[in-house]
Protein backbone atom coordinates (compact mmCIF):
# COMPACT_ATOMS: atom_id res chain seq x y z
CA UNK A 1 0.00 0.00 0.00
CA UNK A 2 1.33 3.57 -0.94
CA UNK A 3 2.44 5.96 1.83
CA UNK A 4 -0.38 8.30 0.39
CA UNK A 5 -3.36 5.79 0.51
CA UNK A 6 -1.91 5.05 4.13
CA UNK A 7 -2.22 8.33 5.09
CA UNK A 8 -5.65 9.42 3.62
CA UNK A 9 -6.83 5.55 5.53
CA UNK A 10 -5.09 7.02 8.65
CA UNK A 11 -7.05 10.75 8.12
CA UNK A 12 -10.84 9.41 7.13
CA UNK A 13 -10.17 6.58 10.28
CA UNK A 14 -9.22 9.33 12.47
CA UNK A 15 -10.69 12.52 11.66
CA UNK A 16 -14.36 10.75 11.61
CA UNK A 17 -14.19 9.74 15.43
CA UNK A 18 -12.49 12.56 16.40
CA UNK A 19 -13.99 16.06 14.57
CA UNK A 20 -17.81 15.12 15.86
CA UNK A 21 -19.64 17.98 17.49
CA UNK A 22 -19.40 18.61 20.69
CA UNK A 23 -22.40 19.10 22.48
CA UNK A 24 -23.52 21.67 25.18
CA UNK A 25 -24.36 21.70 28.42
CA UNK A 26 -26.66 24.68 28.77
CA UNK A 27 -24.38 26.14 31.28
CA UNK A 28 -24.52 29.27 33.20
CA UNK A 29 -22.08 31.85 31.39
CA UNK A 30 -21.49 34.28 34.19
CA UNK A 31 -17.87 34.02 34.67
CA UNK A 32 -16.29 34.69 38.29
CA UNK A 33 -13.56 37.10 38.68
CA UNK A 34 -11.29 33.81 39.57
CA UNK A 35 -12.66 32.46 36.27
CA UNK A 36 -10.61 35.23 34.09
CA UNK A 37 -7.15 33.51 34.89
CA UNK A 38 -7.93 31.37 31.48
CA UNK A 39 -4.68 29.66 31.60
CA UNK A 40 -2.98 31.46 28.11
CA UNK A 41 0.29 31.32 27.62
CA UNK A 42 1.35 34.87 26.88
CA UNK A 43 -1.03 37.55 26.14
CA UNK A 44 -2.63 35.79 23.12
CA UNK A 45 -1.93 38.98 21.04
CA UNK A 46 -1.37 38.72 17.52
CA UNK A 47 -2.50 39.16 13.73
CA UNK A 48 -4.96 38.02 11.60
CA UNK A 49 -4.22 37.72 7.55
CA UNK A 50 -7.71 38.31 5.81
CA UNK A 51 -6.00 39.76 2.48
CA UNK A 52 -7.77 36.76 0.76
CA UNK A 53 -10.78 38.47 1.06
CA UNK A 54 -10.23 42.12 -0.41
CA UNK A 55 -12.78 45.22 -0.28
CA UNK A 56 -15.48 42.65 -0.75
CA UNK A 57 -14.77 42.26 3.04
CA UNK A 58 -15.60 46.15 3.82
CA UNK A 59 -19.05 47.63 3.31
CA UNK A 60 -22.37 47.92 5.21
CA UNK A 61 -25.61 45.59 6.01
CA UNK A 62 -28.27 45.12 3.74
CA UNK A 63 -31.87 44.53 3.48
CA UNK A 64 -31.34 42.04 0.59
CA UNK A 65 -29.44 39.52 2.74
CA UNK A 66 -31.88 40.16 5.26
CA UNK A 67 -35.11 39.20 2.84
CA UNK A 68 -32.85 36.09 2.23
CA UNK A 69 -32.52 34.99 5.86
CA UNK A 70 -36.34 36.26 6.59
CA UNK A 71 -37.21 33.77 4.07
CA UNK A 72 -34.93 30.90 5.35
CA UNK A 73 -36.61 27.62 7.58
CA UNK A 74 -34.83 24.75 8.71
CA UNK A 75 -35.42 22.81 5.68
CA UNK A 76 -33.36 24.59 3.34
CA UNK A 77 -30.49 23.41 1.90
CA UNK A 78 -28.43 25.53 3.09
CA UNK A 79 -27.25 27.46 6.41
CA UNK A 80 -28.73 30.94 6.82
CA UNK A 81 -25.27 32.43 6.71
CA UNK A 82 -24.93 31.52 3.30
CA UNK A 83 -27.66 33.55 2.12
CA UNK A 84 -25.94 36.73 2.34
CA UNK A 85 -24.50 39.18 0.28
CA UNK A 86 -21.53 39.80 2.12
CA UNK A 87 -18.16 38.52 1.61
CA UNK A 88 -18.29 34.35 1.87
CA UNK A 89 -21.87 35.03 2.51
CA UNK A 90 -21.73 36.52 5.93
CA UNK A 91 -18.00 38.44 6.51
CA UNK A 92 -18.93 41.98 7.09
CA UNK A 93 -15.91 45.09 8.37
CA UNK A 94 -17.86 47.95 8.23
CA UNK A 95 -16.76 51.29 5.57
CA UNK A 96 -16.06 53.12 7.89
CA UNK A 97 -13.08 51.57 9.07
CA UNK A 98 -11.85 50.98 5.39
CA UNK A 99 -11.24 54.62 5.04
CA UNK A 100 -7.72 55.21 4.63
CA UNK A 101 -7.06 52.04 3.22
CA UNK A 102 -8.18 48.22 3.28
CA UNK A 103 -6.38 46.77 5.80
CA UNK A 104 -5.01 43.29 5.29
CA UNK A 105 -5.18 42.36 8.71
CA UNK A 106 -7.19 42.28 11.87
CA UNK A 107 -5.91 40.75 15.81
CA UNK A 108 -6.52 38.27 18.18
CA UNK A 109 -8.11 39.31 21.12
CA UNK A 110 -5.39 40.08 23.82
CA UNK A 111 -5.64 37.03 26.58
CA UNK A 112 -8.57 35.68 24.85
CA UNK A 113 -10.83 38.01 26.59
CA UNK A 114 -13.80 39.44 24.73
CA UNK A 115 -16.25 41.81 26.42
CA UNK A 116 -19.45 41.48 24.64
CA UNK A 117 -22.76 42.37 25.45
CA UNK A 118 -26.43 41.47 24.02
CA UNK A 119 -28.04 44.76 22.68
CA UNK A 120 -30.30 42.74 19.98
CA UNK A 121 -33.95 42.14 20.30
CA UNK A 122 -34.24 38.45 21.21
CA UNK A 123 -36.17 36.63 23.13
CA UNK A 124 -35.77 34.45 26.41
CA UNK A 125 -35.14 31.37 24.30
CA UNK A 126 -32.81 32.79 21.49
CA UNK A 127 -31.18 34.64 24.31
CA UNK A 128 -30.46 31.19 26.43
CA UNK A 129 -29.17 29.97 22.55
CA UNK A 130 -27.10 32.58 22.64
CA UNK A 131 -25.88 32.16 26.18
CA UNK A 132 -25.30 28.14 25.08
CA UNK A 133 -22.70 29.35 22.64
CA UNK A 134 -20.81 30.88 24.89
CA UNK A 135 -21.27 28.58 27.53
CA UNK A 136 -19.13 25.94 24.82
CA UNK A 137 -16.57 28.18 24.46
CA UNK A 138 -16.04 28.66 28.18
CA UNK A 139 -16.09 25.07 28.70
CA UNK A 140 -13.85 23.73 25.78
CA UNK A 141 -11.44 26.63 24.84
CA UNK A 142 -9.42 28.96 27.10
CA UNK A 143 -11.67 32.19 25.61
CA UNK A 144 -13.75 34.41 27.98
CA UNK A 145 -16.42 36.13 27.02
CA UNK A 146 -16.91 38.81 29.63
CA UNK A 147 -20.01 41.35 29.86
CA UNK A 148 -18.67 45.06 28.47
CA UNK A 149 -17.77 47.73 31.27
CA UNK A 150 -16.71 50.57 29.30
CA UNK A 151 -13.50 48.39 27.38
CA UNK A 152 -11.81 50.00 24.33
CA UNK A 153 -12.66 47.25 21.96
CA UNK A 154 -16.07 44.93 22.41
CA UNK A 155 -18.53 42.75 20.35
CA UNK A 156 -22.36 43.72 20.57
CA UNK A 157 -24.27 40.98 19.17
CA UNK A 158 -27.38 42.23 17.47
CA UNK A 159 -30.69 41.16 15.65
CA UNK A 160 -30.87 43.47 12.95
CA UNK A 161 -33.29 42.38 9.78
CA UNK A 162 -29.57 41.86 7.69
CA UNK A 163 -28.43 38.54 8.15
CA UNK A 164 -26.11 36.67 10.11
CA UNK A 165 -22.64 38.56 9.63
CA UNK A 166 -19.69 39.13 11.25
CA UNK A 167 -16.33 40.96 11.01
CA UNK A 168 -12.96 38.32 11.21
CA UNK A 169 -11.03 39.06 14.40
CA UNK A 170 -10.88 41.88 16.32
CA UNK A 171 -11.04 45.26 14.88
CA UNK A 172 -11.37 47.77 17.00
CA UNK A 173 -13.64 49.54 18.48
CA UNK A 174 -17.42 48.84 18.67
CA UNK A 175 -18.10 45.63 16.40
CA UNK A 176 -21.12 43.91 15.69
CA UNK A 177 -22.01 40.47 15.26
CA UNK A 178 -25.50 40.48 13.57
CA UNK A 179 -27.77 37.24 14.47
CA UNK A 180 -31.09 37.84 12.42
CA UNK A 181 -34.09 36.87 14.43
CA UNK A 182 -34.87 33.67 14.30
CA UNK A 183 -33.32 32.83 11.29
CA UNK A 184 -29.78 33.51 12.92
CA UNK A 185 -30.45 32.18 16.66
CA UNK A 186 -32.44 28.82 15.18
CA UNK A 187 -29.30 26.54 15.61
CA UNK A 188 -26.80 27.07 18.15
CA UNK A 189 -24.03 26.31 15.47
CA UNK A 190 -24.74 29.69 13.54
CA UNK A 191 -24.18 31.52 16.94
CA UNK A 192 -20.74 29.39 17.25
CA UNK A 193 -19.99 30.21 13.47
CA UNK A 194 -20.65 34.06 13.61
CA UNK A 195 -18.61 34.11 17.02
CA UNK A 196 -15.88 32.13 15.55
CA UNK A 197 -15.72 34.93 12.23
CA UNK A 198 -15.22 37.34 15.84
CA UNK A 199 -12.61 35.08 17.28
CA UNK A 200 -10.52 35.19 14.15
CA UNK A 201 -11.37 32.55 11.99
CA UNK A 202 -12.08 32.18 8.63
CA UNK A 203 -14.05 29.30 6.84
CA UNK A 204 -13.33 25.90 6.49
CA UNK A 205 -13.59 25.11 2.91
CA UNK A 206 -11.23 28.79 2.21
CA UNK A 207 -8.23 26.51 3.21
CA UNK A 208 -5.53 26.34 0.59
CA UNK A 209 -5.53 22.52 0.76
CA UNK A 210 -9.57 21.99 0.37
CA UNK A 211 -8.96 20.72 -3.14
CA UNK A 212 -7.35 17.54 -1.81
CA UNK A 213 -11.14 16.77 0.09
CA UNK A 214 -14.10 18.43 -1.40
CA UNK A 215 -15.34 19.40 -4.76
CA UNK A 216 -16.54 22.45 -5.77
CA UNK A 217 -18.80 22.30 -8.67
CA UNK A 218 -19.12 25.47 -10.33
CA UNK A 219 -21.76 24.60 -12.67
CA UNK A 220 -24.24 24.84 -9.90
CA UNK A 221 -22.79 28.34 -8.10
CA UNK A 222 -25.12 30.95 -8.32
CA UNK A 223 -23.47 33.59 -10.72
CA UNK A 224 -22.03 36.62 -8.97
CA UNK A 225 -21.23 34.12 -5.94
CA UNK A 226 -18.31 32.55 -7.48
CA UNK A 227 -15.62 34.28 -5.05
CA UNK A 228 -17.11 32.95 -2.17
CA UNK A 229 -15.23 29.68 -2.93
CA UNK A 230 -11.57 30.91 -3.44
CA UNK A 231 -8.96 29.62 -1.47
CA UNK A 232 -7.02 31.16 1.28
CA UNK A 233 -2.86 32.24 0.36
CA UNK A 234 -1.18 29.13 1.86
CA UNK A 235 1.63 31.25 2.75
CA UNK A 236 -0.83 33.56 4.49
CA UNK A 237 -2.82 30.60 6.11
CA UNK A 238 -2.18 29.25 9.48
CA UNK A 239 -4.08 25.83 10.56
CA UNK A 240 -3.01 25.40 13.88
CA UNK A 241 -2.06 21.99 13.55
CA UNK A 242 -5.40 20.82 12.82
CA UNK A 243 -6.06 18.70 9.67
CA UNK A 244 -9.29 19.73 7.39
CA UNK A 245 -12.43 19.11 8.94
CA UNK A 246 -15.10 18.13 7.15
CA UNK A 247 -17.41 18.39 10.12
CA UNK A 248 -15.91 22.11 11.42
CA UNK A 249 -18.69 24.25 12.27
CA UNK A 250 -16.73 26.90 9.94
CA UNK A 251 -17.24 24.68 7.01
CA UNK A 252 -20.28 25.42 4.27
CA UNK A 253 -22.84 23.40 3.69
CA UNK A 254 -23.01 20.90 0.32
CA UNK A 255 -25.89 23.32 -1.19
CA UNK A 256 -24.27 26.87 0.06
CA UNK A 257 -24.50 29.38 -2.84
CA UNK A 258 -26.81 27.17 -5.27
CA UNK A 259 -28.62 28.46 -8.08
CA UNK A 260 -30.49 25.20 -8.98
CA UNK A 261 -31.15 23.27 -5.40
CA UNK A 262 -27.96 21.07 -6.75
CA UNK A 263 -25.28 20.58 -4.67
CA UNK A 264 -22.25 23.27 -5.12
CA UNK A 265 -19.28 21.61 -3.19
CA UNK A 266 -19.46 17.40 -2.29
CA UNK A 267 -16.85 15.70 0.10
CA UNK A 268 -14.14 13.23 -2.01
CA UNK A 269 -15.48 10.10 0.56
CA UNK A 270 -18.81 9.26 1.36
CA UNK A 271 -20.42 9.03 4.15
CA UNK A 272 -19.73 13.01 5.80
CA UNK A 273 -22.72 15.71 5.67
CA UNK A 274 -20.92 19.33 4.87
CA UNK A 275 -21.80 21.89 7.26
CA UNK A 276 -23.44 20.82 10.57
CA UNK A 277 -24.40 23.44 12.65
CA UNK A 278 -25.01 21.38 16.08
CA UNK A 279 -21.98 22.29 17.77
CA UNK A 280 -18.07 22.90 17.58
CA UNK A 281 -15.91 19.92 16.20
CA UNK A 282 -12.91 18.56 17.94
CA UNK A 283 -11.08 20.52 15.14
CA UNK A 284 -12.73 23.78 15.35
CA UNK A 285 -11.77 23.13 19.67
CA UNK A 286 -8.07 22.70 18.92
CA UNK A 287 -7.76 25.12 16.47
CA UNK A 288 -9.29 27.76 18.84
CA UNK A 289 -6.77 26.64 21.78
CA UNK A 290 -3.92 26.47 19.52
CA UNK A 291 -4.40 29.97 18.07
CA UNK A 292 -4.82 31.37 22.07
CA UNK A 293 -1.70 28.92 23.25
CA UNK A 294 -4.31 27.81 25.09
CA UNK A 295 -2.24 25.63 28.63
CA UNK A 296 -4.88 25.32 30.85
CA UNK A 297 -5.39 22.09 32.64
CA UNK A 298 -8.14 19.98 31.82
CA UNK A 299 -9.07 21.07 28.40
CA UNK A 300 -8.18 17.43 26.75
CA UNK A 301 -11.83 16.39 25.24
CA UNK A 302 -12.53 12.89 25.53
CA UNK A 303 -11.47 10.37 22.78
CA UNK A 304 -9.32 13.53 20.85
CA UNK A 305 -6.19 12.17 22.01
CA UNK A 306 -7.09 8.99 19.64
CA UNK A 307 -6.81 11.06 16.79
CA UNK A 308 -2.75 10.82 16.89
CA UNK A 309 -2.06 7.01 17.84
CA UNK A 310 1.45 6.82 19.35
CA UNK A 311 1.14 3.58 20.69
CA UNK A 312 0.94 0.21 19.03
CA UNK A 313 1.00 -0.39 14.61
CA UNK A 314 -1.43 2.23 13.94
CA UNK A 315 1.06 4.49 15.91
CA UNK A 316 4.17 3.35 14.30
CA UNK A 317 3.07 4.08 10.90
CA UNK A 318 1.62 7.41 11.97
CA UNK A 319 4.53 8.17 13.38
CA UNK A 320 6.79 6.97 10.34
CA UNK A 321 4.55 9.38 8.29
CA UNK A 322 3.69 12.25 10.04
CA UNK A 323 6.61 12.52 12.93
CA UNK A 324 5.48 13.71 16.18
CA UNK A 325 2.38 15.33 17.71
CA UNK A 326 2.25 19.20 15.67
CA UNK A 327 1.05 20.45 18.95
CA UNK A 328 3.56 19.79 21.39
CA UNK A 329 6.22 21.06 19.81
Amino acid sequence: MSTTYVALFLFFLLSGYSALPLEGDGEDVDIAPDDLDNSIDGDGDGTIDISHLGANAYGTPTNESGHSVANWTESSLMNPEEMGEYAEGDILIPKPRGRNGISHETLRWPGGIIPYVIEGHFNQQQRDMIRMAIADYHRLTCLRFVPYKGQQDYITIQSRNTGCWSSVGRIGGRQEVNLQSPGCVTKKGTVLHELLHAIGFMHEQSRPERDDFVNIIYNNIRPGTENNFRKEDKKNTNDFGVSYDYNSVMHYSEYAFSRNSQKTIEPKVSGYKLGQREGLSRGDVRKVNNMYKCKKEGTDIEGDKKREPSTGWLGGIWQSLFGGNKDSE
